[in-house]
This record gives structure tokens, C-alpha cells and sequence, in this order.
């Protein structure tokens, strides 16, 4: 019966945007990517990896435009918000199929938000604000919250930890079948070799202009092919050769190399992000926060930026978790907790806390070579402070996997773009690795996310900003610009921070 009501409901006929008609359909990229995804299940990883992937096979309700805006994907239009921001009405859009060729209707999204409310980080950030979701009818559904909650159409526009709508019949967990909504399928993933995606002839688009994640998502390409290349040097040499369409996280001191190629060019995002050292506050060493803070003071974040990155081009040094001239910007709780770098202070600070000497498991890859940079520089500045450290180097894949389990590890490395809306930040949530779960989390983080007026919600980010600083979950260490290649034979792909193909051709 779904399917039949659903077939009703989007029979009307569909004009092709003038722009795919225009644009000659055709060929085949390869891409290549820092390693092999965890999962294909992009709810149940918050791996930047499995997001660039999986975008291109699965959608959510809604995504971002280029202005960081957030827009519809799947619903039609923005929620209708309740007086009281208690409850969002979102109408979807009809016609839509998935990749097994059934129809997407209510019943599908009101399941699938109820495994993302299960199983995702994200999701599980958000369900203890919801008092339900229900289908008001095939085309439309209603979520009701126990109170205000601000950023949740931005968690149900984000590709990590992602809302995915799936069929309500493959719901499996883990994931058995990977059935999305996207202009681009699964046919085959080979491990270590490749993930061959190709066009889903059955993609409906939104209409319009392409808008960043958002608007129209055309199909020129037959296929989307990514290949795990793990050593970043290897990267370098393929992408200075054209070995691949598209290159991810090329080292920055390959730039000028990058450049002098005719096969390929640097994508240059500036800026991008910042790396992270995140703390595991759930069990060993590191859930002593006296500890946490004697790691902190010992360590230079300048240097660890200078082996990273090299040329101030690439990077700066600077505490706010949001930069000038983002909204968010403040420097609550930076003032003599930033780039400290006294590891005779920090002995002291950590014989004080009980430190006896046990080794500091740090969990890093060099898949992303300025991971590893920092992690060398780090461990030498703790080592002076007299901390014993254990400098476990995995694959990108196998952190992600350990990095789950709070028993194997004190600190693991890893980065995050500026995000538009700071609940987004996967640290803000008790259940995503780090478990930062105490009472003053509860109360800035809960007295932020249930603010709806803009300027308000900036002073108590602030207030946020300084319990991570006085809690430490995780250190940002400084702010970076990322570069990856790109042929000079490819068109359509713009800067960004999970690179997207849909939109790509192929220069004849």
C-alpha cells in the first residue's frame, strides 16, 4: 500500500533542468581517498571518509547550501515551526525513489529517524529532546520536542553521523543492504581495492541552480570509483602524474609541486579546520581532568602546527574554537590554557594529580600525515614533562574502530571543519568517543541548544567554549587550510570540506 499511495502522489511528470540537457552525460572518475571507510553505514560513524562516500548514495531531509545555510534535500521545504519551538511539522517531496526502486513516503523517514535516535552519536544527541515522531500522512510528518532545541534541522542536514533516509524495510542494523535516495548507487566495494558507484537512473533532483550540498544534483557522470590510497606520499605522486581524477589530503608542503604539475591542480580550502587531540574522560588516565590539564600545559600547540604544516601559509595559531570573523568567535577560556608549553610545569601539575608514570596511549595515522606530525611533537614534549608515552600509529580505519572502545586508548587525534551550527560538534555529545558527560556539560550545552534566539545562543556558546577549556575534552591545537588535487580535465567540483561529485564532467 505504500508504494501504491506514494506512486499516486508523485505521478506528475518532471522537467529535466535545461542544465542537464545542455551538459553531455558521460565517464567515469576515480577518486582517491586517504584509506578504506569503517562502514558504508554513514549513521553509525562520524568518519569525515565515510561521509565523502556515502553522500553520494544516501540523503537526508536536508543539507547545506554554500553559505552554510541549511536547505531541503529530501523535504520540501524548511520545517513549519511551532509558537512554542516545540513542534516541527516538515512536508516531504513526492516522487522520490530509492535505489531498490520503492517509493520514499512518511512511514520510511519516521523509521529511519528512529534508527539515526538509536545508533548515531548525533542521533542519540538529539533523542532525549524528543517526545516523538509520527507520519501526519504520506507526504508529511511532525516531530514533537519536550522543549526547544535549536540545532536540530542542523543535525538533520549533516553527512556525518547522518539522518539518512532508508527504506523502512532495511532497517537492519548493522546495516545488511545500502538502499538510499542519491543520484549515484552501489554496485561493488572490493576492500582496499575500490567502491564503484554509478548513476541511479532514477534520481530526481531538486529544481533550481546548484547551491553548495543543496539545490540541483546533476548526474553527468556514469560512475564514481574510490580507491583507498593510504600513503600520503603515494597521493602526492599519483595526483603530480593524473593517476586519478581527484586526490584527498595532499600534505601542504607538496603544494608548490602540485602546482608546477599540467596533469593536475591544488584545491585549496582556506580555511579549513582545525586538529584535535581528544580525550578519552571515560576511563584511564586521561579521566582525571588534573591529568588531562598537566598534558595540556606541557604541550606546544606552535610547534605541533610548524611540523604539521610548515609555512604560516597553512596555518595559524589560535585557540578560539571558531575564528574570526565567525559568528561564533570568543576567547572564553583560552586566556593561559593555549599554547602553554611548560613541561617542567606540567611534571609538577601531573605528580600533583597522581600520575605515576603509567604511558599515555595516543592513537594516531598517517594517513593523515599532519596527525602524525603532531602526534611526534607531542610525544617528545610529554616525554619531557616525564609522562611515558605510547605512540600507537594505525590506519585510519582501525582508529576509528579502537577509538569506540574507552579501554584501548587516552587521547586519539583527529580534525573537524568550522561547522555552521557548534552542536554539530561531536565532542558536545556524551556518546560519541570521549564521553564527556558531566554536570556543567549538561547545563551549557542543554542552555544552548534550547535557545532559539540567535544573538543569545552567541553568549552561551562563550559559556560552552570555557567548559571545554576548564573540562578539556579535547584540545583544538591551531587552525589549517587543507589542499587536495584535482585534474585538469575535471569541472564541476567546487572546495569543500566532503568533497562531492555529483555535478562533476569530464573534460573531452
Amino acid at each position: 500500500m505504500k508504494t501504491l499511495v506514494a506512486f499516486l502522489l508523485g505521478t506528475a511528470l518532471v522537467a529535466l533542468p535545461t542544465t542537464l540537457l545542455a551538459q553531455e552525460k558521460g565517464g567515469v572518475i576515480n577518486v582517491a581517498t586517504i584509506g578504506e571507510p569503517p562502514t558504508l553505514d554513514p549513521m553509525s560513524s562520524t568518519a569525515d571518509l565515510v561521509g565523502i562516500v556515502t553522500q553520494h548514495i544516501f540523503e537526508t531531509l536536508y543539507t547545506f547550501d554554500k553559505k552554510w545555510n541549511v536547505t531541503p534535500l529530501l523535504a520540501e521545504s524548511l520545517p513549519e515551526i511551532s509558537a512554542d519551538g516545540k513542534t516541527y511539522t516538515i512536508k516531504l517531496r513526492t516522487g522520490i525513489k530509492f535505489h531498490d526502486n520503492t517509493d520514499m513516503t512518511s512511514e520510511d523517514v519516521v523509521a529511519s529517524l528512529g534508527r539515526w535516535m538509536k545508533i548515531a552519536s548525533r542521533g542519540k544527541q538529539v533523542a532525549g529532546f524528543i517526545d516523538s515522531i509520527t507520519a501526519v500522512d504520506p507526504a508529511t510528518i511532525k516531530i514533537a520536542l519536550k522543549q526547544p532545541y535549536a540545532p536540530l534541522t542542523s543535525l538533520l542536514a549533516f553527512n556525518n553521523s547522518a539522518a539518512i533516509i532508508i527504506p523502512a524495510e532495511k532497517q537492519d542494523e548493522p546495516m545488511k543492504e545500502f538502499i538510499g535516495t542519491g543520484p549515484y548507487m552501489l554496485k561493488e566495494r572490493k576492500a582496499d581495492q575500490y567502491i564503484q558507484l554509478v548513476r541511479f537512473d532514477g534520481y530526481k533532483s531538486r529544481d533550481g541552480e546548484s547551491d553548495g550540498y543543496g539545490g540541483a544534483r546533476h548526474q553527468y557522470l556514469d560512475e564514481i570509483r574510490f580507491v583507498p590510497v593510504p600513503d600520503a606520499n603515494t597521493r602526492v605522486e599519483a595526483a603530480v602524474s593524473g593517476q586519478y581524477d581527484y586526490v584527498d589530503s595532499i600534505p601542504v608542503e607538496s603544494f608548490d609541486k602540485l602546482k608546477a604539475s599540467s596533469a593536475s591542480q591544488p584545491v585549496i580550502l582556506k580555511p579549513f579546520g582545525y586538529p584535535v587531540f581528544v580525550f578519552n574522560t571515560k576511563e584511564g588516565l586521561a579521566k582525571n581532568v588534573e591529568v588531562r590539564k598537566a598534558i595540556r600545559q606541557a604541550l606546544s600547540m606552535e610547534d605541533m602546527l610548524a611540523a604539521a604544516f610548515g609555512s604560516t601559509d597553512f596555518y595559524t595559531l589560535d585557540g578560539d574554537i571558531y575564528p574570526k570573523p565567525y559568528v561564533w568567535n570568543t576567547n572564553a577560556g583560552v586566556e593561559g590554557n593555549y599554547n602553554v608549553a611548560d613541561p617542567e610545569g606540567a611534571a609538577a601539575a601531573a605528580k600533583k594529580a597522581g600520575y605515576n608514570g603509567e604511558p599515555i596511549r595516543i592513537l594516531t595515522s598517517r594517513q593523515y600525515e599532519f596527525h602524525y606530525k603532531m602526534a611526534q611533537v607531542a610525544a617528545e614534549y610529554l616525554k619531557t614533562a616525564g609522562f611515558a608515552v605510547d605512540l600507537q600509529v594505525v590506519d585510519w580505519a582501525t582508529l576509528t574502530q579502537r577509538r569506540t572502545d574507552p579501554k584501548l586508548w587516552d587521547i586519539y587525534i583527529t580534525h573537524s571543519p568550522f561547522l555552521p551550527e557548534p552542536a554539530l560538534i561531536g565532542s558536545l555529545s556524551p556518546s560519541s568517543p570521549g564521553w564527556w558527560d558531566t554536570p556543567t556539560r549538561k547545563t551549557v550545552v542543554d542552555a544552548f541548544t534550547s535557545e532559539v534566539d540567535p544573538q543569545k545562543r552567541v553568549a552561551l556558546w562563550a559559556d560552552v567554549q570555557k567548559a571545554m577549556y576548564d573540562e578539556l575534552p579535547y584540545m583544538k591545537i591551531g587552525d589549517f587550510n587543507a589542499v587536495s588535487a584535482k585534474s585538469t580535465k575535471l569541472e564541476g567540483v567546487d572546495p569543500a570540506p566532503w568533497p562531492y561529485f555529483w555535478n562533476a564532467s569530464v573534460k573531452k
